[in-house]
């Protein structure tokens, strides 16, 4: 007689649902037509606040939506960064922490957005607005950082897997374009990557995770580019200017992230004239995907209790 098996039925994948919020637009920011979109408050609301957000290395708007969906009484908006997703790229040369940084205060610019304006980064996002406040004091008002960058990636015991990323990088920008552009967009490392970061073991979440990387990891304007950006990641920190940020400056962490260990943003906190750390238990460096009910709460929190000056 063969032994059956009874297994669950799938759960439904997961989706964002943002109908009646989410309007897409184009601006010409200093030369560049980027693309931005933007959601206005739930069942046509007036906005509390309008919070800037700025996506993470190798993302794109998409990555940060599971937070925007559970901040309904916000008006958001957030682009696709230059040279990912659908915007083209900078000039050559300008996918650094300094021109990413010169992009953002030409984009509030164009936008006309005050001093009143909440500015978020995730990962990288963290370096570009943490660097742009220090450098436009009084521009925005208060300032958020998801999985901020806290350390040089090339320092400590994760430097060898660093330098090899790099080299990874290097390599693929070398190679004739098809090869390149083959090794970058390989869905066998894009899975890796996206199974190292995720610390979920819920199959609905981790699929859905695993989708979004796929659908959007790769969505990037050309291989020097990508380069510039990968290399100013690893090698630059919010430490760096954090006692330039005067302004108030809420952490969130996790407890599990390898690439922004925990022990480092104790020190980043130490640093910061006037921040605040919140921790969220058993997730990594994927707090946007696996944990946002947690991270919109603490957001929610923050500006509740840092009204618009």
């Amino acid at each position: 007689m063969a032994l059956k098996r009874s297994t669950t039925p799938d759960t439904p994948p997961l989706a964002v649902n943002l109908t009646g919020r989410e309007s897409a637009h184009r601006l010409d920011v200093n030369g560049t037509p980027v693309h931005f979109w933007e959601y206005a408050p739930a069942d046509g609301g007036t906005a509390t606040r309008t919070i800037v957000m700025v996506h993470g290395f190798r993302g794109d708007h998409h990555g940060l939506e599971r937070v925007v969906e559970l901040l309904p009484d916000d008006r958001i908006i957030m682009a696709d960064l230059p040279g990912f997703g659908t915007s083209p790229a900078l000039a050559p040369g300008m996918h650094g922490i300094t021109g990413y940084a010169e992009f953002l205060a030409g984009f509030l610019d164009a936008l006309s957005l005050g001093p009143q304006t909440v500015l978020l980064g995730h990962s990288f996002g963290s370096l570009v607005v943490s660097h742009f406040v220090a450098a436009n004091p009084g521009r925005v008002y208060p300032l958020i950082l998801v999985n901020p960058i806290a350390s040089p990636a090339l320092d400590g015991t994760k430097g060898i897997m660093t330098k090899l990323a790099v080299f990874y990088y290097w390599a693929a920008a070398k190679l004739p374009e098809s090869l390149g552009f083959a090794l970058l967009r390989s869905k066998l490392i894009v899975h890796v990557m996206s199974v190292t970061m995720a610390k979920t073991r819920d199959k609905a979440l981790l699929a859905f995770i695993h989708g979004q990387h796929h659908a959007y990891f790769s969505g990037f304007a050309n291989r020097d580019m990508l380069l510039e950006a990968f290399r100013a990641s690893v090698s630059g920190t919010v430490r760096e200017v954090a006692g330039k940020l005067t302004l108030p400056t809420l952490l969130i962490a996790g407890d599990r992230d390898e690439i922004a260990p925990l022990p480092h943003q104790h020190t980043l906190l130490d640093l910061l004239p006037d921040g605040e750390l919140v921790v969220i238990e058993n997730v990594g460096h994927l707090i946007h995907y696996e944990t946002p009910g947690p991270a919109a709460a603490a957001i929610t929190d923050f500006l509740e209790r840092h009204p618009a000056l």
